[in-house]
């Protein structure tokens, strides 16, 4: 597991900030400050949850609880550049668990997470709609098809420069 360290900015903060006074005397306010407040980092540290709770004065296990509960929100970075590998029928059946074991391998990381450098995150989907081109990895929405474990460390020099 790599670990990311939180690195949120001044302005990040006073954003959060404003936005938990603009929305607290809301009903039902925390779910709105949740989605602003990855809009503004990306996801949701622990660091973020913190300020939200204290903030409108209820525990951190509550903004937790909504945090992990819907898959809109995540608690993990994202890399400047996002991987995804498809495992839906067709990509499975022709080995898309290889290219995702093969990613994992030349990244230094596991399925839902960042490499420590911010440059890259890496997840898995169930289908991108090109059943015809399995198995398929996406990078930044660019689809690459028929890939094989041994061109996934092509793929990536093209994004290791940027």
């Amino acid at each position: 597991m790599s670990i990311v360290s939180f690195e949120g900015t001044k302005e990040q903060e006073a954003a959060l900030r404003k936005v938990i006074e603009d929305h607290r005397s809301e009903r039902g306010c925390l779910m709105p400050i949740l989605h602003e407040a990855q809009d503004i980092y990306g996801y949701l540290p622990v660091e973020v949850q913190r300020i939200i709770a204290d903030t409108l004065s209820i525990p951190l296990s509550e903004v937790y609880g909504v945090a992990t509960f819907y898959t809109r929100f995540t608690l993990s970075p994202k890399g400047r550049h996002r991987v995804s590998v498809c495992l839906g029928t067709a990509c499975y059946v022709k080995g898309s668990e290889k290219l995702l074991e093969e990613l994992e391998k030349e990244l230094g990381i596991t399925c839902g997470e960042c490499t420590t450098n911010r440059l890259f995150s890496l997840d898995s989907c169930r289908c991108v709609g090109a059943c015809g081109l399995a198995p398929v990895v996406t990078v930044d929405g660019k689809v690459y098809g028929k890939v094989s474990p041994a061109d996934i460390k092509g793929i990536l020099e093209e994004y290791r420069n940027d």
